[in-house]
């Protein structure tokens, strides 16, 4: 059965998103992830190897849970040539894309009045641990989408925590990229246990400052769960997309695009929003067969989406589903529509916006080098994209000089009284008294020592 709903169906009056999705859904797991977070922190690796054994049906005993660089090598050689194009000509776009992202100047400085000077300074975050998923297939191109603006900004400590395989084997391709970035920290630990693991450290896993990377709602509530001992990163749970569709869209094509993000599980959501019912008529007629055609699991997880938490949104139009667009904040936005610019500038809440009609948003995922690791859940009201700011931090610096004081002085001693802080305003009034005293000269008509 495949949904279809009006915006009304999905948006409370004032326009929020009914029932917050899939917020709630790590409400269910938050006991559970409590306890392995606890357990990792309490017990280290001896944790580690049993939720390895338990969660992820992995034997892991006489596995060093990091990568050796053995086996780096065996994953060169592993790779069939062409899946190794690929994987370089993927890590060389994102490489490119995100060079642009460095800040322009790591520092600056601007005269906010005479003789006062103020600046910023960026900073990589001294360490990261980047999540790569591995749940639901391998994913080097979320190894690339992490490791590459994190090498870009510099960041002195980049560990990867990721799943493992039977055996304890790590996805080749992974490995492969994960070499290409420059990335030679890699841990064979996942979901809950991981994020506990990089939050507060163990034997083997050293903490980290700040984590980033997308998961399971397992992943993403023990993120939630650890907020405060690190920073967790931006929020990025189950994949979900929105298909804007109007009358000249495509059928095909959007049918498609719309089961893009929804093999990815049972938990992403992915919408077609269109104001033509003969678009998404002929969507309804399409999405079967194309459905039909997948591989078992593949094919259920979009079965339990488009009957879930996805299907067709029909407006009244184009202006209505754009304002349905903002409302919802996806994570994927595809534009199929006639005047994707114009629609462009008319979005505001968007994790990532593909424009047009050969900008799959499997493009985005592999090729193109946009970051594909994005807000979801209705974050991308406030969050972006992934990027290598994520992996720095600024430093705000000024520099006051003598001949500044006296303003600035008199103001900070003005908002201290008004605020009711008089150690602020003794301390404001003490540096003004001494720059004055330095100035001024002596009964003897000397300058004091100091002055001019």
């Amino acid at each position: 059965m495949i949904n279809t709903f009006t915006p009304a169906d999905l948006l409370t009056a004032d326009g929020a998103v009914r029932g917050e999705r899939r917020r709630a859904a790590v409400q269910p797991v938050q006991e559970t992830v409590a306890r392995i977070v606890a357990s990792v922190r309490e017990r280290g690796d001896a944790a580690l190897l049993q939720h390895a054994r338990e969660l992820d049906g992995v034997d892991m005993e006489g596995v060093p849970l990091r990568v050796p660089s053995a086996d780096f090598d065996a994953a060169d050689a592993a790779v069939d040539p062409g899946v190794r194009d690929a994987l370089e000509r993927m890590v060389a776009n994102v490489r490119a894309h995100h060079r642009r992202q460095l800040p322009e100047h790591r520092t600056w400085m601007v005269d906010v009045a005479p003789g006062v000077l103020t600046g910023e300074r960026w900073t990589p975050v001294a360490s990261v641990g980047l999540y790569v998923p591995r749940g639901k297939g391998s994913f080097p191109s979320v190894m690339a989408m992490l490791c590459v603006p994190a090498v870009l900004a510099e960041v002195p400590y980049v560990a990867v925590c990721t799943p493992p395989g039977p055996g304890g084997s790590v996805d080749a391709a992974s490995l492969v990229v994960a070499r290409l970035c420059g990335v030679e920290h890699v841990f064979r630990v996942g979901g809950a246990q991981a994020v506990a693991a990089l939050a507060f450290g163990t034997e083997s896993v050293p903490r980290v400052d700040k984590i980033v990377g997308p998961g399971s709602r397992y992943v993403t509530a023990a993120k939630q769960l650890v907020y405060g001992v690190v920073d967790p990163g931006p929020p990025a749970g189950p994949s979900e997309s929105i298909v804007l569709c109007d009358g000249g869209a495509a059928p095909e094509v959007a049918a498609s695009e719309l089961l893009v993000e929804a093999e990815h599980g049972p938990d992403s959501a992915a919408l077609l929003v269109t104001d033509s019912a003969a678009v998404a008529d002929e969507v309804r007629r399409l999405l079967p067969a194309l459905v039909e055609s997948l591989p078992d699991e593949r094919r259920s997880y979009c079965e339990a989406v488009l009957s879930g938490l996805g299907g067709i949104v029909l407006t009244r139009d184009l202006a209505e589903s754009i304002d349905f667009v903002n409302a919802y904040a996806p994570e994927h936005l595809r534009l199929l529509v006639s005047e994707p610019f114009d629609v462009l500038h008319r979005v505001v809440n968007a994790g990532e916006i593909l424009l047009g009609e050969h900008s799959s948003i499997a493009y985005g995922n592999y090729g193109l080098g946009v970051n594909a690791i994005l807000p979801t859940a209705g974050m991308a009201r406030s969050f972006s994209c992934v990027g290598v700011t994520d992996f720095m931090k600024r430093s705000s610096f000024a520099y006051v000089m003598p001949e500044g004081v006296a303003d600035i002085a008199r103001t900070a001693v003005r908002m201290a009284d008004y605020e009711g802080f008089p150690a602020h305003a003794r301390a404001a009034q003490l540096t003004l008294d001494r720059v004055s005293a330095r100035a001024a000269p002596d009964p003897a008509g000397r300058l004091l020592p100091g002055a001019g």
